[in-house]
């Protein structure tokens, strides 16, 4: 099992060029099931992740292949509607091509999915959904078997989903594109990932309004044609790279992004003190001294995001006062705090609050990644830290951040992957 070995005591800066949206691309990907054609998506990020999906798919018979950040699919040659549990428990977004194997092709069997540890996140509000349109859904020996209703096809419905969830709003809007009849879909999630599938979707002849907002109209068509089409960029990566910047007195420049879907992250950056400069594709974050106490609540979109809770979290152990922050989203996200506490941290843990008293510095330590943005929060509290860390289990830092050596080393970090 690989680790990272880290020597800290880094200022970080630099240029760092942010890459595709894994969130995104994952959806998409899924997305390219749905078309009788040949579908391009560019900007697709090189993780352990985005390669799953792209084998799940192929399982199928989908001839698709992946060159440098480009997908190119043609899922005229489907021949099977299974997705195993051998790939779908690595990867909590597999079930996503629930919704396009079923509506394209009237069923499918996918295996119950797996992921990170840090939560319960049901599929339940996936599966009423798909039944609301129609579908007949057992579980059996932990498998997904869906079926549409005779003739093949699912019958479009009003539905109200009991919770916000990105997956769930994601995996019917693919299946309702292509269902007879119009559906309504109340309490859709509105995240930045869920408005790029659903503008991919239009690319491809999909007729949805109210894009962006809780409440989406799909009007199902017959058929839907490939596109052209290039994944955004990554919020909750560029994110991290700037929080760099506030641990260590730093200045992070990220490019090929956008401040427009970080707005909530970067007020908090400004408010521990950072400067923060945009352009159209650009975000820089300068600071000078030691970064200010804040309180951050997670919330659904447009509020602070769950993905960057650690990472800030890790900000906080810095900073001058005492910070708390309230985890509102998964009940067990905060795993990474034994870990941080190794490294000197001084946080208490009640429920799903957690109260960090700031430290002058971290110390180094050997220590354990427990899930994807997790590992980043040790990555860059190590790279802080006055001495050699060692992190474990980094194949969860693989699963989300592209290229993440040489874009920590292009920003200072001292940084060695050691082969396991």
């Amino acid at each position: 099992m690989d680790k990272f070995k880290i020597t800290g005591k880094s200022r970080i800066a630099g240029e760092v060029v942010i890459s595709g949206s894994k969130n995104a691309a994952l959806p998409l990907l899924a997305a390219m099931l749905l078309p009788n054609d040949e579908t391009v998506l560019h900007n697709v990020p090189t993780l352990k992740d985005t390669a799953t999906l792209i084998e799940l798919i192929a399982g199928t018979g989908v001839a698709i292949k992946k060159e440098g950040n480009t997908v190119v699919a043609d899922a005229r040659s489907v021949t099977s509607y299974y997705a195993p549990y051998e790939l779908v428990r690595t990867m909590r977004a597999s079930i996503l091509v629930l919704g396009p194997l079923l509506a394209r092709f009237g069923e499918a069997v996918v295996s119950l999915p797996g992921g990170c540890s840090i939560g319960s996140r049901p599929v339940d509000q996936h599966l009423k959904a798909f039944e609301a349109l129609g579908a007949t859904i057992t579980v059996e020996n932990g498998y997904v078997n869906a079926k549409a209703p005779a003739g093949g096809r699912l019958i479009g419905c009003d539905f109200t989903f009991d919770m916000v969830t990105v997956g769930g709003t994601e995996n019917v809007i693919m299946a309702a594109a292509l269902a007879k009849g119009v559906t309504r879909l109340e309490n859709c999630a509105c995240e930045p990932e869920v408005v790029d599938l659903a503008n991919m979707l239009v690319a491809m002849g999909a007729k949805i309004d109210g894009i962006g907002t809780p409440t989406m109209v799909i009007e199902g068509v017959d058929s839907l044609h490939g596109c052209e089409y290039s994944v955004i960029a990554d919020r909750i990566e560029t994110g991290s790279y700037l929080a760099g910047a506030l641990m260590s007195e730093g200045d992070v420049l990220t490019t090929r992004t956008s401040a427009q879907f970080l707005h909530p992250v970067l007020k908090k950056f400004e408010a521990m003190g950072a400067t923060i400069t945009t352009g159209d594709d650009w975000i820089r974050a300068v600071m000078k001294g030691r970064p200010k106490a804040v309180d951050i609540r997670t919330q659904v979109h447009p509020g602070f995001p769950t993905d960057m809770q650690a990472q800030l979290m890790a900000v906080c152990c810095l900073a001058e006062g005492t910070s708390t922050i309230i985890e509102n989203i998964f009940e067990n996200r905060f795993m990474h705090v034994p870990e941080l506490q190794r490294m000197g941290a001084n946080i208490k843990v009640d429920g799903h609050s957690a109260i960090v008293e700031g430290v002058e510095t971290f110390m180094p330590a050997p220590v354990m990644a427990t899930d994807l943005r997790a590992s980043m929060s040790l990555v860059m509290a190590a790279a802080c830290a006055d001495g050699e860390s060692i992190i474990d289990r980094i194949y969860h830092i693989d699963r989300g951040y592209d290229d993440v050596e040489n874009k920590l080393r292009s920003l200072g970090v001292n940084i060695e992957r050691i082969k396991g």
